[in-house]
């Protein structure tokens, strides 16, 4: 225990309390505290202008819901490894501690997802986080590095902070339906809370619970389609996309205002870099680029900055032929095509919704309700007509982005639609 209860005052639960000395101690590490100047939710403050919001803030969110579970747990009587709490609270903060900035865009560039970032810090002898870690027990670091890399060994303490209704769900659904200003992501998560318990293995939820966790699961969907893949915050990342690409292709022969940048583009950055590497780093570097010498990047860039985003067309069919149509007019406008003719689809967005037993990796990807007369489990989307229909789903969504001066020439802009309109007839 702590000298004294600490708590940060939040606008999700109220109040997040920390009493584990080893949590706060990894509050204050330089790796967490990093994740203040990284935004949740990368580009969509173009959108949204509210939707600011921090790692930070998310990750301690993640812990305090992970808290409250545990304490219901206990309440409630269940069949759970109390002597692993600590270990679960731990890996629910730290569980976006390697998170790149931009939210997921630069992990592109890097090759590497943030999961893996994220073990790395942990288990690396040099940081802050690791240290903190030690000192609990030698080998616990390897631990959270487990539970965050899906590999520990109590599936109950994975599924805790990794699955279909994980604490780190809960927390960004209800956080970011807060910062963006929309009702879509809001659910009741005190009865969430109340009905889930562990059984076989799994976090379940009881039967009699089942019209909550509808709530939640269309909270998952209607957050995808209006903010997650919302168009005009995907034209900001698909741009932003566009600038890395390029930058990495002409670093050097460009200024790089941070040294840490260098190992970025010249794909050799190792951890210090990594940590090094912020929002604000990479959006000093966006100001400095429009006066790159490079045109194409000094362009991308005040379109970046300045939001003068790409607009969309609905590209429903991939047809390389009419991809290679579109790209040589974008051509002969003088502009290269490798960087402002993008395609963007569903299957590129981190975020997702429930897709049911069959559309995710089967039972281990599949929500269970505990259906106490019957004495088994029973997946969500048998029970839920509305669920079942969302599950049936599979609408993958491809949109093309070009600039706005391309899609508004009274020639090219026409033709662009009507090729796509017509390989859509055809294919269709």
């Amino acid at each position: 225990m702590t000298e004294e209860e600490k708590v940060f005052k939040d606008p999700v639960h109220g109040y997040i309390y920390v009493h584990d000395p080893v949590i706060w101690a990894l509050i204050n590490t330089r790796e967490m505290q990093r994740l203040r100047r990284i935004r949740q939710l990368g580009t969509s403050s173009v959108t949204y202008p509210g939707g600011d919001h921090t790692r930070f803030s998310h990750s301690l969110g993640v812990y305090e819901v992970i808290r409250q579970i545990l304490l219901a747990f206990e309440r409630n009587g269940y069949d759970w490894p109390h002597q692993l709490d600590r270990l679960a609270m731990v890996s629910g903060l730290l569980h976006d501690v390697g998170h790149a900035a931009y939210s997921h865009a630069l992990e592109k560039v890097i090759g590497m997802r943030h999961e893996r970032w994220s073990e790395r810090i942990i288990l690396d002898p040099a940081t802050e986080v690791h240290q903190v870690l030690e000192r609990v027990y030698p080998g616990f670091s390897q631990q959270v590095a487990d539970v965050i890399g899906k590999r520990h060994a109590n599936s109950l303490i994975v599924s805790l902070v990794s699955g279909q209704l994980d604490a780190d769900r809960l927390d960004y659904l209800m956080r970011d339906s807060i910062f963006t200003g929309v009702d879509y992501g809001k659910f009741d998560l005190a009865r969430i809370i109340r009905i889930m318990l562990p059984k076989e293995g799994k976090i379940v939820v009881r039967r009699s619970g089942l019209h909550t966790v509808e709530a939640y699961l269309l909270a998952r969907y209607f957050m995808y389609w209006q903010v997650y893949f919302h168009p005009v915050s995907r034209s900001a990342e698909v741009l932003l996309r566009a600038i890395l690409s390029r930058a990495q292709e002409v670093y050097a022969t460009v200024f790089i205002p941070h040294p840490s940048l260098v190992g970025l583009f010249s794909g050799k950055i190792g951890l210090d870099d990594y940590l090094a590497i912020d929002d604000s780093v990479l959006m000093n570097a966006f100001n400095v680029w429009q006066k790159a010498s490079d045109s194409v990047l000094a362009d991308l860039c005040t379109r970046l900055v300045e939001r003068h985003l790409f607009k969309y067309v609905e590209y429903p069919v991939s047809s390389p032929q009419v991809y290679q149509e579109i790209s040589r007019d974008v051509e002969r406008m003088g502009y290269d095509s490798r960087y402002y003719c993008l395609v963007d689809e569903t299957g590129t967005v981190y975020y997702d919704y429930y897709l049911g037993e069959e559309g995710t990796s089967g039972k281990e990807g599949a929500l269970f309700l505990w259906d106490e007369e019957r004495g088994q489990l029973v997946e969500m989307s048998r029970l839920s007509k509305p669920i079942s229909a969302i599950a049936r789903e599979r609408q993958g969504v491809r949109r093309l982005y070009l600039p706005q001066e391309v899609l508004e020439h009274p020639v090219v802009g026409p033709r662009i639609v009507q090729r796509i309109r017509q390989d859509r007839d055809t294919f269709h």
